[in-house]
This record gives structure tokens, sequence and C-alpha cells, in this order.
């Protein structure tokens, strides 16, 4: 009988007109990138707060989850913070799945035909990612484009981790990072009295009267629907819309696609406030006695439209000294590096003391391995951090005011006093994002935790992170309730308890 296509053969069928001869090490993929995107829709099976999943029972031979019609799923005992792909077979009721769209479709809840749609895109994606990698990628860059673009998988748990839909297989080898593209940005002029600019956008993109906006060439094609006479080249960077001026600041483009969780837009409310955000940050990062520092947005610009804006940003590497390497967290587990059990927990420690000192101050980070870079030294010590992009942190008022420090007029969604949505915000982010992704397993969390947090100052905050279950974003939740607004949260085993 014949079988429909899927997002693996549609890929593999582009892929033999536009690369012929990068289809074998692609079908090679595809079982591993199944495995990868598995274990991580495992983990969402197995700890979000599903509705229709009823009860959960361990056992020595694995997880048995039972759901509200009746059929019962099984699986390996998950680990919340394992990153490999330790999951290759989940059983619903007798039938084995090895495809996670498949088993997705087959579990036919409400909204798992669109998160199946992702996950077979996502696999194929992740295989096309891991088949272009040629050549030995150890030692050190020097730029630091090359550091984000080692990052070949993905996000470490989302499942749709690597799916890219609305992306051709010539546009992903054109424009994913992991594929080491030159990018030819369109150079759009705009008369100054159309755009919306704060900070202080640069003289060499300004054209007399008119200012001019990088456009990412996706983004012309398919959205402004328009052709850009002028271009200039640039390094994708591992958000695959931020990129690497030669020589100069990074630059975040309008990029209207589903990038794992959601439609990655520039709002007009985050252009109106990226200067004063920027100002008002580093206040709290002096505070931390040098341990952190705040990439400074240099200017935005929005032309009417999120669909249809940019911001530069100072590059990272201005915070590197002699000898000194900044790489993004999300990159660590690509180097040489031996991550040893003391390197591990002298890293959670430099993380959780700034994460820890910002919360207590009034400002709750998005401290993902994206968001957070670390600067080592040239032996590979772990010495200062570096944070980027200002979007999604949180700010609280009321501890701000405790400190002496005067919060400007900043969007709604971005300040609460609410202690719980604070935490979630940080915790979720470094915890059980930053630091989890780079141990690669709960033991290795854990041990480097429990050493990390002797040396720390007892705080409430630290008493909650050690004693209450860690929240984090409920990813496959999320994508499974498209009418639900905002972030939805799982809770995981606490790895300190």
């Amino acid at each position: 009988m014949h079988r429909p296509p899927t997002a693996e053969t549609e890929v593999a069928d582009e892929l033999s007109v536009v690369r012929p001869g990068l289809l074998p090490r692609y079908e090679a993929e595809l079982p591993g990138a199944r495995a990868a995107v598995l274990s991580r829709l495992w983990r969402g099976l197995a700890h979000d707060p599903l509705p229709w999943v009823t009860r959960g029972e361990q056992g020595r031979e694995g997880l048995t989850l039972s759901l509200s019609d009746g059929r019962r799923l099984h699986g390996p005992r998950p680990d919340p913070y394992a990153t490999g792909a330790y999951v290759t077979v989940v059983r619903l009721d007798e039938k084995e799945y090895e495809d996670p769209a498949r088993l997705m479709t087959d579990l036919a809840v409400p909204h798992s035909a669109s998160l199946a749609a992702e996950l077979g895109h996502g696999v194929a994606s992740l295989a096309l990612s891991r088949a272009g990698q040629e050549g030995d990628r150890d030692g050190w860059p020097e730029s630091d484009w090359e550091w984000e673009q080692r990052i070949v998988d993905g996000h470490p748990f989302h499942p749709t981790c690597r799916s890219r839909p609305g992306f051709s297989v010539a546009e992903q080898l054109a424009y994913g990072p992991e594929h080491r593209p030159v990018v030819e940005l369109g150079l759009v002029p705009v008369r100054a009295q159309e755009c919306l600019v704060t900070g202080e956008w640069p003289r060499e993109l300004r054209d007399g009267a008119r200012v001019v906006l990088p456009v990412h060439p996706w983004q012309a094609a398919h959205v402004l629907k328009r052709a850009c006479e002028e271009r200039l080249p640039a390094h994708p960077l591992m958000s695959l819309r931020t990129l690497a001026l030669p020589g100069g600041p990074h630059v975040k483009t309008s990029l209207s696609a589903r990038l794992t969780s959601s439609v990655r837009d520039i709002s007009l409310p985050s252009v109106a406030a990226s200067a004063m955000l920027s100002d008002f940050a580093v206040a709290p990062a002096a505070r931390t006695d040098g341990l952190l520092h705040v990439t400074r947005t240099l200017g935005a610009a929005a032309a009417g439209s999120p669909d249809f804006a940019a911001v530069l940003r100072e590059s990272p590497q201005a915070y590197a000294g002699s000898g000194e390497r900044v790489l993004p967290v999300a990159a660590l587990a690509t180097t040489e590096l031996p991550r040893s059990p003391a390197w591990l927990a002298g890293f959670a420690r430099l993380a959780l003391t700034v994460g820890l000192r910002l919360l207590e101050l009034g400002v709750a980070l998005e401290a993902h391995g994206q968001n957070l870079l670390v600067v080592l030294s040239a032996a590979g010590d772990p010495l200062r951090l570096v944070y980027r992009d200002l979007a999604d942190i949180r700010v609280s008022p009321a501890r701000l005011a405790r400190h002496g420090i005067t919060v400007p007029d900043l969007p709604a969604r971005m300040v609460t006093d609410d202690e719980r949505a604070l935490r979630r915000k940080l915790f979720g982010s470094l915890v059980a994002g930053a630091l989890a992704g780079t141990a690669g397993s709960g033991p290795a969390l854990a041990a480097a935790l429990e050493r990390a947090v002797r040396d720390l100052p007892h705080t409430p905050d630290l008493a909650a992170l050690c004693a209450d279950p860690l929240p984090t974003k409920a990813l496959t939740l999320m994508r499974l309730s498209p009418q639900t607004p905002g972030d939805q949260w799982a809770r995981l085993p606490n790895p300190l308890v």
C-alpha cells in the first residue's frame, strides 16, 4: 500500500535536488534524530500537567502513564535533566513507537495533529542539521559566531527543538547557523518619519533623511514580499534571526516564522523600551562585583510593524579580556572542556551567585543557554557571565525599591512583585535550563548544585530553590494548548531534595 509522504521523505526529495551529496548522511542521521526528539517528547509526557494523563506509576522497568480514555503509555524511567537520546521506544498499549510524530498522531488528543506535524518536521530538520556537520570541530574558535554555529541540536529539552515550518531545505541550508552560511541581509531605506527609532541608530545605517533597516532574506521573500537591492553579509547566530555583522554588532531581525514555541517578531513596545531597558540594566548588574555584564542595546527601529523591525546589540565579545573567550552556555557541551564535577560545581556557583543576587535586587533573568554566556579563562575556568536580550526578564518594583533602584516605565508584562513568578522565571531558565543542559543528567546536576549552594548566602530565594519542586516551562503542554496565551509550567523533581 502506498504511504502518504512524510516530512522525512519530503526533505529527502528536496535534498536530492538541492544537495544530493548530503542525502546518504541525512538518511543515516534519521534514527538518531527520532530518538533525540522522542526523548524530549517523553520528558514532556512524563512531567507536564497534561489534562488527559491521569496517573503515573514508576517501576523497575520504567514509567507507565494512565490516560483518561483507559489507554496506557509506557517508556523508560525519565530523567528530566538528561540531554542525550536515551529513549528509543515508547509503547502505547501494545504498539511500539520509535517515531515521535506517529506516536503523537495515534495519541489523538486535542491539537495532537498539529504537534505531530511539527515533530515530524523537527526530526527531519534535526537529521539535516546533523548531516551538514563536516570535518573536525574541536579547538577554540576565534569568532563569537563560530561558537554559536557549533550548536547543532537546538533546545536541549524542547520536543520541537529543530522544527522550522515554512523553511524549505534550500532555505535551511542557506540560513541555518549550524550549516555555517553567510547570510546576505537586505538593506531597506525607510523615511525617518515613518520609523520608530530608539537609542543611537548608526550613521552607516542611515541614508540622508532615511533610516536603513536590515531585513532577513526569508522575511523579505515570504512576509514583506519585496526585493532588496543592497545587501550586507552577516553570520547567523544560534537564534537564526540574530546575526553577527563582520567586525561589528549583532543585529536581531524580524523573522515571522515559528521557531520552537512561538513566532518571534520584534514588538513595537519592545522597540520603544529597548534603550530605556538597556540603561536600566546597568544598575543591578553593577552590584554583582563584576561577575555580570549586560550587552548594551545600541539602537532599535521599526517601520510601523513587528514584521519590519531590527535591534542592534553590542557583541558579547566586548567583555572578553586578553586570552579569554566568551561563548553561550549552550555551546559548553560542544567544547573540549573536561566538565569535571569540580568544574560543573564552580560554574553552577558562579551562575547561581549572579542569578540569585539579581533576583534579590528585583530582576529575574531569562537565563537559558542562549541568553546567558560565560567568560572562560585561557585554561577554561569560568570567570564571569554575560547576559543578552532583556526582552523577557521580569522586574519587581518592590524589591528594587528596597535597594534604592528606580524602575523606569517598562512594558507591563515585565513588571511583577509575585515571588512565585519571579522565581519561576529564573529557576526555570537557569537551573532547569542552562545548568541542566550543561550537566547533561539529573545526577550530574544534583552533584553540582549540592556543592555550589554550600557557599551561597542563605536567602528566602535560595531556600525556595533548595526545597520546592523545580519549575520549568511545560513545553509539550504549551504546544498542545494553542488557545492558552503565555507560559505554562511544570514542576520537576528537585535534584537538591
